[in-house]
This record gives structure tokens, C-alpha cells and sequence, in this order.
């Protein structure tokens, strides 16, 4: 078994036991307005994650591409007009794809 296998089932070990936690809270706990503050800006988060990680090429130079920026645009649209986590991602996945297959 190489080193990625061992990542790869130490990750998925990992996110089972981060949702297991998840739904193995009492619902006091999910109900205080911390929790629910905090849980609102996750999908701002992981959108600036997905961003940082497409601004680097597999070289860990920067690359800053304009159908990315569009995708992050779109999404950003998304997020004000208060849709869904998957929508805000399946909008910037669909904008950018599409920017990319289309140039």
C-alpha cells in the first residue's frame, strides 16, 4: 500500500468520522446562534478554498485565469440571491466548465 493510499483512507476516515460527529449532536448544541452563525459562512469558506486552489497550477505558480474568476463571479451571484451550498457550487462548476470548453 503506497502513501496516497494511506492519505486517502486516513481522509475518508476522517470526513466519516466529521459527519458522524455532526449527527451525533444534540440538537441544543446545533440550535445555539453561534453554531448557526458560524454554520452560515461554510459555503463562503469552502468557495474561497476551491478559489485559492485553482489560482496555483500543479507547479505552485500562480495563475490567475479569467474563467475561473467568472465561475467565482457567478457563484458569488448565487450566494446573494441566499441559494443553496450545492447550487452556489454546481453554478461556479457549471460557469467555469463551461468558459473552458467554450475557449
Amino acid at each position: 500500500m503506497t502513501g496516497l493510499w494511506v492519505g486517502l483512507l486516513v481522509a475518508a476516515l476522517g470526513g466519516y468520522l466529521l459527519k458522524l460527529a455532526g449527527l451525533s449532536l444534540p440538537e441544543s448544541v446545533l440550535n445555539r446562534p453561534r453554531v448557526q452563525r458560524t454554520a452560515a459562512f461554510l459555503p463562503v469558506a469552502m468557495l474561497s478554498a476551491l478559489v485559492a486552489v485553482q489560482l496555483f497550477d500543479g507547479g505552485g505558480h500562480y495563475a490567475l485565469d479569467w474563467r475561473t474568476l467568472a465561475g467565482v463571479a457567478a457563484a458569488v451571484v448565487a450566494l446573494l440571491l441566499r441559494r443553496g451550498f450545492l447550487v452556489v457550487f454546481l453554478v461556479a462548476i457549471a460557469v467555469t466548465a463551461g468558459l473552458r470548453l467554450l475557449t
